[in-house]
């Protein structure tokens, strides 16, 4: 087995794995991923042939984030994916390492130091877009205190990825509220394989968080949304089920080291399950 950094040819490869896996990747997730550590997306190689992957990001001297752990059918049960994990995680050095797996590898992450920090439910639903609200697409003036407000809330600073993330593409807009009680109130939303995700969500009032849920972008207006709710956004949980959302997947947050000092505000959904 070869192991090697991924270009952005392989990245997308992969996503499109992700994709037949069921993990719905945005359509232009590649770019804005590899921005956020271009060196922290590893592939596998057997006899030639792209076997498995795996991401482990750096955000800053302190924090990693583990994700894109796929191993293809044919090539699982032969140990390849286990030595990948292993050699991508020595990218992290000596900093923590969080990550959100399936509950039913959860064992297996606990035998490589990662202890329970909680659990994160995706959830569908349906929901009229109502434009013309106070809602305003992200402007590149707006970009430090978007990146200042996702530090706050993911507890260490993620620059490169909230950077490459908040600036709009064809498949992902930001959209804002301003400067409120709270900080800044925003959504971002990506088109999908299947419907739209809005992810992260920054609102510190209900009324703030159901204003940018209701302002879908017109051009991400097929389809359900997704959003990935933590634990630490209970109200945000109960939001949506009052809004008839359904929970679809759950995945088991877990953290090798020492947890950063995450504020996120009263309404909060993470930006994505592959990077944080």
């Amino acid at each position: 087995m070869m192991t090697r950094p991924m270009t952005l040819a392989d990245l997308t490869m992969v996503l499109g794995w992700a994709r037949d896996e069921g993990w719905n990747p945005g359509h232009s997730d590649a770019e804005a991923f590899l921005a956020a550590d271009p060196e922290g997306f590893f592939l596998a190689e057997v006899d030639g042939k792209p076997a498995a992957a795996i991401s482990v990001v750096n955000h800053d001297d302190e924090n990693a984030f583990l994700g894109l752990y796929i191993c293809r059918p044919e090539f699982r049960g032969k140990g390849h994916g286990l030595a990948l994990w292993t050699a991508a995680l020595e990218h992290a050095g000596t900093r923590s390492v969080g990550l959100d797996g399936v509950p039913a590898q959860q064992a297996n992450y606990e035998r490589s130091g990662f202890v329970s920090a909680g659990q994160t439910v995706r959830y569908k639903g349906n929901l009229r877009a109502t434009h013309g609200n106070r809602a305003r697409p992200a402007r590149e003036e707006d970009l430090p205190d978007l990146i200042a407000a996702d530090a706050t809330a993911a507890g260490h600073a993620r620059r490169a990825y909230a950077g490459a993330w908040f600036r709009p593409t064809r498949d992902r807009q930001t959209l804002l509220l301003g400067r409120t009680t709270g900080g800044p109130a925003f959504a971002t939303f990506r088109s999908c394989a299947e419907g739209t995700k809005v992810g992260p969500l920054h609102a510190a009032s209900a009324d703030d968080a159901l204003t940018l849920l209701q302002s879908r972008p017109a051009p991400f207006a097929d389809g359900p949304l997704f959003v990935d709710v933590p634990a630490a956004s209970p109200l945000l949980r109960e939001m949506l089920e009052d809004l008839a959302f359904q929970p679809v997947f759950d995945t088991a947050r877990m953290v090798r080291g020492a947890l950063p000092p995450a504020r996120p505000p009263a309404y909060y959904a993470v930006t994505t399950l592959e990077l944080g």
